[in-house]
């Protein structure tokens, strides 16, 4: 039975012409009867207001009945990006402003300024708009426990973007802390892109009884409209990524629009795509650039601009990803691949935010796989198949940091917090022995380091209560606590301290005093490197771009599948373009094409050296994974190997003798020894070991007064990875590392599944020369360290060479 809305918000629905959604009605009902929710609904279907509703309706004098509002901390909201939180304000706002409920609604983030957060934690808002971080960080107060002992809800946005990740244990141990608070506060989780509701469901319950929280499906919106750039007169291309070939369609495109959002998969796609059009903008359109690695006040600005339909275009990364709603977006084009089917629908819902009109994407495919992989991310679209990363057990490091940040709040008893810990699914697998373990590694850096005072954070009394050392622990916790580990960054500044944004620290290191580079938009001359400041001026040229080394997108395994089978179904290649029909009929007529239940191997000489190609779509990880252990394999037999390079789709292998038998370097066996003791002798489980340290927070970033550079933290890590690789193997933090270089740097699960597959789908097919599939990843020999997009040109010169040999009919010439 529903639930009536309180007069004032359903006058205000009549108001503006609309009618209150089912889904929306559903989510007040379930919250009127006290229970958790899972909304699943389409971009553009008020989910964020479905969610408010019944923070709404609390402060309605209808409903009030002539009771005081409600005072202090009510709904509580949790987004994973700092934008979307700033522009969840500004449209709860207009209601809250409309309707004239007493409420006030307030963010706190990274950019938040020190005071408002003080003032915040003694005079709360009655909704704050947070991030999983920023949540851990005020959970860590003392006060903490009355700010949120009125806490009535709280509502995890785009769910899915962090859920299944390190942030997501993160939130998920902040929940367990907050229902120990506020046991009757009601949980809500907003997604448009859902592909396990009920690991989600089990997720966001608190406790283990899945039931607790109910699943609500929206209603389904009008299809989306698709369409994938390829080139009028010349081909699809054979090699590169950043799809410059297509820069003055786009333009025409921003012209055609009111407004046009351009993503792009990393930092350094984004500068080079915004310079690329701004270089072809004869008319000076208004266009705009944000990402993660820009100034607050230039995401800001930009932010507001879009807001007000100032801008023509803007490009962006996955820094505007999730639910962002600005309504006059009626084109959004995707550069390169969109690697998974969930993150293309997320990005095409940013174009015509509404539910009875489709969204409008164009998606600009760089080479000719990725032509492919844009097919099959538009079929899966269409098909309404989600896809999205698995839930796993939850992490030891980010364990210990919330123990760190109870401990900070005040003393407590192992016991009451363990039980705590466990109502967290993330970390129901969690026993006393290993509990133990990550208590130890808190209060003294464990066995092989706990001689250090440095290292001594929490200690026990003899009452059994942990308490922490020194107040300064608390502080020095609030500094370096957080999730995300980029690597070390400097700032970029005007002269007059005008900061514009951020670049890595090994960028920095190669500039020089009077150096141009091309960043925010701006070309840039170095006048000087202080400290942690690259100091600049405006330059009228610049060619260089600063490149960042963020984690690859992976390709999902359902996109993958989805792009073998196309390869295998020939009665479907009738709707490709010519070239590419043409690519795919000569691979099948002068070798073999890979495809469910058919792992393909091809070799062949090429320039005196030869070359083994694996077609296994299991990602760039597993790839390179795979080629670091395959070339080791080939060392030990003596087949004298010379190198690899690997993409999302293969692996290109070559040396100076021919392997005959692949099977041979596929065996399951090498994920045995082999692996262990590449990833050891590699700087894969010191990079891993470095992330989980900071996590853990026993390698800090920052000091009171000083912030240490990349190096600095690099060289203590090193210093003390050696220590318990030698003194305690066995460390909690050696045990999360493992963890880490298992799952993301190597991503041993797909590496896995193409070492049982080549056991009963293996094909080797031995030929002659290159092959047409064998293109696209042999034309990155030597270029797999330049910055992506920045060597199209060159590629496509390198590509006409190999593509001639590779398409040509008639018997080669001799090699």
């Amino acid at each position: 039975m529903n639930s009536a809305l309180p007069l004032e918000i359903a006058g205000w629905f009549a108001g503006r012409g609309w009618h209150v959604r089912d889904h929306q009605q559903r989510m007040y009902d379930a919250a009127r009867a006290g229970h958790h929710a899972l909304l699943a609904a389409d971009t553009g279907s008020g989910k964020t207001l479905a969610g408010f509703l019944p923070t709404l309706a609390d402060f309605c004098p209808s409903l009030l009945g002539g009771k005081a509002p409600p005072e202090g901390l009510h709904t509580l909201y949790v987004s994973p990006l700092k934008a979307l939180a700033h522009d969840v304000r500004r449209n709860l706002l207009a209601p809250i402003e409309e309707i004239g409920l007493p409420i006030r609604v307030e963010t706190r983030s990274g950019d938040t300024p020190a005071d408002r957060k003080k003032r915040q934690r003694s005079r709360p808002p009655h909704v704050l708009l947070t991030t999983p971080e920023s949540l851990s960080l005020l959970l860590s107060y003392p006060e903490s426990r009355e700010l949120f002992a009125t806490l009535r809800r709280v509502v995890v946005d785009e769910v899915h973007a962090f859920a299944t990740g390190k942030r997501g244990d993160l939130l998920a141990l902040a929940l367990a802390r907050i229902h120990g608070i506020a046991p009757a506060a009601q949980r809500v989780a907003l997604s448009a892109t859902l592909s396990d509701p009920e690991g989600f469901r089990a997720w966001l319950a608190p406790t283990d009884d899945t039931r607790s929280v109910l699943l609500v499906e929206g209603e389904k919106g009008v299809e989306p409209d698709l369409a994938i750039l390829v080139p009028q007169e010349e081909r699809v291309p054979w090699g590169g990524h950043a799809g410059r070939w297509a820069i003055p369609r786009i333009m025409d495109e921003i012209r055609r629009n009111r407004t046009t959002l351009i993503f792009t998969n990393t930092r350094f796609l984004a500068e080079y795509v915004f310079q690329m059009l701004w270089a072809v903008n004869d008319g000076n359109l208004p266009i705009g650039i944000h990402h993660g690695s820009l100034a607050t006040e230039a995401r800001r600005k930009v932010e507001g601009a879009m807001a007000r339909g100032e801008l023509r275009g803007l490009v962006c990364t996955s820094s505007l990803d999730l639910g962002v709603d600005w309504g006059d977006i009626d084109c959004v084009i995707q550069m390169g691949a969109p690697k998974g089917s969930s993150r293309l629908l997320q990005r095409i819902g940013r174009s015509n935010h509404r539910l009875d009109q489709p969204s409008r994407a164009l998606l600009v495919p760089g080479n000719r796989f990725e032509f492919l992989e844009a097919m099959a991310a538009c079929d899966a679209v269409h098909a309404g198949q989600r896809d999205g990363e698995a839930f796993r057990p939850g992490t030891l490091d980010v364990l210990a940091q919330h123990i760190m940040a109870c401990a900070c709040s005040g003393p407590f008893q192992e016991a009451a917090l363990l039980a705590e810990v466990r109502t967290a699914t993330a970390y129901r697998w969690i026993d006393a022995q290993i509990w133990q373990r990550v208590l130890h590694f808190v209060a003294t850096g464990g066995y092989a380091l706990e001689a250090y005072d440095r290292f001594r954070r929490i200690v026990r009394d003899r009452a059994g209560v942990w308490r922490l050392t020194h107040p300064e622990h608390a502080v020095r916790h609030r500094l370096n606590a957080g999730i995300i580990v980029d690597s070390e960054m400097l700032q970029v500044r005007f002269g007059n301290g005008r900061a514009l944004g951020k670049v890595e620290e090994r960028f920095a290191a190669t500039l020089s005093p009077g150096d141009t580079f091309y960043f925010a938009g701006l070309s840039l001359e170095v006048e000087r490197i202080k400290d942690m400041d690259v100091i600049v001026r405006a330059a009228k040229t610049s060619a260089m771009i600063p490149s960042y080394g963020g984690q690859r997108m992976p390709l999902t395994t359902h996109l993958a599948a989805r792009v073998q089978a196309m390869l295998s179904d020939r009665a479907g290649w009738g709707r490709f373009p010519d070239d590419v029909r043409e690519w795919l009929e000569m691979q099948d007529w002068r070798s073999a094409m890979p495809g469910p239940g058919k792992l393909l191997v091809e070799s062949f000489p090429h320039n005196g050296l030869h070359y083994t190609v694996y077609y296994t779509f299991e990602g760039w990880n597993a790839n390179q994974s795979l080629g670091m252990l395959i070339t080791r394999r080939m060392e030990d037999r003596g087949l004298m190997p010379g190198g690899f390079v690997a993409n999302d789709y293969s692996l290109a292998v070559w040396g100076l003798k021919p392997v005959d038998n692949p099977l041979q370097l596929l065996s399951p066996d090498i994920l045995t020894d082999e692996f262990v003791a590449w990833v050891q002798d590699s700087y894969l489980l010191r990079r891993a070991f470095r992330e989980v340290a900071v996590i853990g927070g026993l390698v800090e970033r920052q000091h009171p007064g000083q912030r240490k550079s990349g190096r600095q933290v690099t060289f203590s890590t090193d210093l003390i990875y050696d220590v318990l690789r030698k003194h305690e193997p066995g460390h909690v933090l050696i045990e999360a590392a493992w963890a880490d270089a298992r799952s993301r740097l190597t991503d041993v699960a797909r590496l896995a599944g193409v070492l049982e597959r080549a056991g009963r789908e293996l094909v080797h097919v031995m030929l002659d020369r290159v092959s047409p599939l064998a293109v696209p990843v042999m034309v990155m020999i030597g270029r797999e360290a330049v910055p992506q997009g920045a060597v199209d040109d060159d590629l496509l010169l390198e590509a006409e060479g190999l593509a001639a040999a590779a398409m040509r009919a008639d018997p080669p010439l001799e090699d």
